[in-house]
């Protein structure tokens, strides 16, 4: 039972993203960059697939190790995050900027470690954070950072420290209400900008 309940609660996380990319093709026209929306939400949910395609390979026990499958889902996320901050940036400088801070999280993974991809994870989560706050003006964003961020890492931490895969049941989920978030906000700017 409780194998069935932690496989549905990585596959929400991944199929949401993608049905909400899919939802975001040709839409939010008020936004410049609005080609860039459908692909963070994709990405988002391929993050999701490759952490359960390696959750395959450690019989679905959460472990904290390197491989192949975890630097996808480490990369597909800072892709994702990278494309939706992108998407409400004019200066195409600063686009640059995000984009070579998601190359970095993307490469030191292999470079270097997990914990330096990580590092550079938080810089694209501030800068999205700054930049969709600067541009939507909307108090609903502030979950983001709840659910995607703080709960996130918590029921991480709790899961590495504990070993109680019960907190793997929660980071799907939790990731997946800041997704929502995101496309919440897109649609409520929809009124406001129009």
């Amino acid at each position: 039972m409780f194998f069935l309940i932690l496989l549905v609660a990585h596959f929400q996380a991944a199929i949401i993203p993608i049905l909400l990319g899919i939802k975001s093709i040709k839409k939010f026209n008020h936004i410049r960059k609005k080609e860039f929306i459908p692909f963070g939400f994709i990405f988002l949910g391929l993050a999701s697939i490759s952490e359960m395609i390696d959750h395959t390979q450690t019989a679905w026990i959460y472990v904290d190790h390197s491989s192949l499958f975890n630097w996808l889902f480490y990369s597909f996320l800072s892709l994702g995050l990278t494309c939706l901050s992108i998407s409400v940036i004019e200066n195409k400088f600063v686009q640059k900027i995000n984009f070579c801070i998601c190359l970095c999280s993307i490469i030191s993974y292999f470079l270097f470690d997990k914990t330096i991809a990580l590092l550079f994870q938080v810089i694209i989560s501030i800068l999205l954070i700054i930049n969709w706050q600067r541009f939507f003006k909307d108090w609903l964003f502030i979950l983001y950072p709840i659910f995607g961020i703080f709960f996130t890492t918590f029921f991480g931490t709790k899961l590495s420290v504990s070993g109680d895969q019960f907190w793997h049941v929660l980071i799907g989920p939790s990731g997946t209400i800041s997704v929502l978030t995101f496309y919440l906000v897109l649609k409520r700017s929809e009124k406001k900008f129009a």
